[in-house]
């Protein structure tokens, strides 16, 4: 009897052929970098709680965006940080004019031009007192009355020059109130990056002390999803849709492989991102340093596995390592 087996160890006898038969691949295009700007100048400060990450002042961020032109990386996320004594309860330094991320957007682009792609994080959390990602009325985040500060926030990068806005607040209603401000404004080309599916997540620890926002009491999942939801992701990225956002997101990415897919299924003419978080990256970065991974090996895998998802681009802080990766393969 003729045997029925079929032979698909063949497709893995050799690098050539394993690499003849993959599917998915990276490219730099593909990479968002996401850097945190600090007030003065001359400063590269590395993040205690995220190895190789680091503090930027406007300048030395330039130099970063530089390095990472020539890799061929176009595309960074912008987070600003800054000091206790300028917060306040309803986040003031995030929307006013000439604010810390307008400045930094007006010089890169200065500098830069289109040659780099900048999105604007946007969200009160790191300029609010209390750590919160809205205004706060009898001790919980008010959802109406933090729309006008979110959308104040999001003009004001876009006047300074931002590609994208990217509302992180997982506030109702936010995508439309930006979406507003900027027609109103003449403002129309500046796209809108919503984190569409935004899990209350405890990979978010390392990040929190990047940017000073933990929260000062409670915790923010009255706003952030559950992660035993499904549906709500989709209901979420629907609804940005709906009120104009153009490019969706995932966040964290790792740990939540099937909504990028289910996502990217359900809105497949859509580009849609997602973002290895901080807590994500630290866990190989830790395995790494004990020795019980390949670094480069391990964040190939994982950036890889996020793209096989269906995630359009991956938010990653390996970006840098890992445009240094392919270029070498390619040689």
């Amino acid at each position: 009897m003729d045997s029925c087996m079929k032979r698909l160890r063949l497709l893995r006898s050799s690098q050539d052929i394993r690499d003849q038969s993959a599917e998915v691949f990276l490219n730099v295009d593909q990479f968002i970098v996401p850097l945190f700007i600090v007030e003065g100048k001359g400063l590269r400060n590395e993040i205690s709680s995220m190895k190789d990450v680091y503090h930027l002042s406007v300048d030395e961020a330039m130099d970063q965006i530089d390095t990472n032109l020539k890799k061929g990386i176009q595309k960074h996320l912008l987070f600003g940080v800054i000091d206790s004594e300028l917060k306040d309860d309803k986040g003031s330094a995030a929307y006013i004019r000439n604010n810390l991320i307008s400045r930094a957007i007006n010089e890169i682009k200065s500098r830069f031009g289109n040659d780099a792609i900048l999105l604007s994080d946007v969200c009160l959390c790191g300029y609010t007192s209390h750590g919160h990602c809205g205004l706060i009325r009898n001790g919980m985040v008010d959802n109406d009355t933090t729309l006008p500060l979110i959308a104040a926030m999001a003009l004001e990068h876009a006047r300074a020059g931002a590609d994208f806005v990217a509302p992180s607040a997982m506030m109702d209603g936010q995508v439309e109130a930006i979406r507003n401000v900027l027609n109103n404004n003449d403002l129309q080309n500046v796209r809108i990056m919503s984190y569409s599916a935004k899990y209350a997540s405890a990979f978010y620890g390392p990040f929190r002390e990047a940017v000073k926002s933990a929260p000062a009491f409670g915790d923010r999942k009255t706003y952030q999803m559950d992660y035993r939801t499904i549906t709500q992701g989709i209901e979420e990225a629907g609804a940005d849709l709906s009120e104009g956002a153009d490019w969706l997101m995932v966040k964290p990415a790792h740990a939540y492989l099937d909504m990028i897919q289910r996502i990217k299924s359900r809105f497949s003419d859509t580009k849609l991102v997602a973002y290895h978080v901080s807590g994500e990256y630290m866990l190989l970065k830790t395995a790494a340093s004990m020795g019980l991974v390949d670094e480069l090996t391990a964040f190939s895998e994982v950036t890889t596995a996020i793209r096989r998802a269906g995630a359009d681009y991956i938010i990653t802080y390996y970006a840098g390592q890992l445009a240094d990766s392919l270029k070498k393969a390619a040689l």
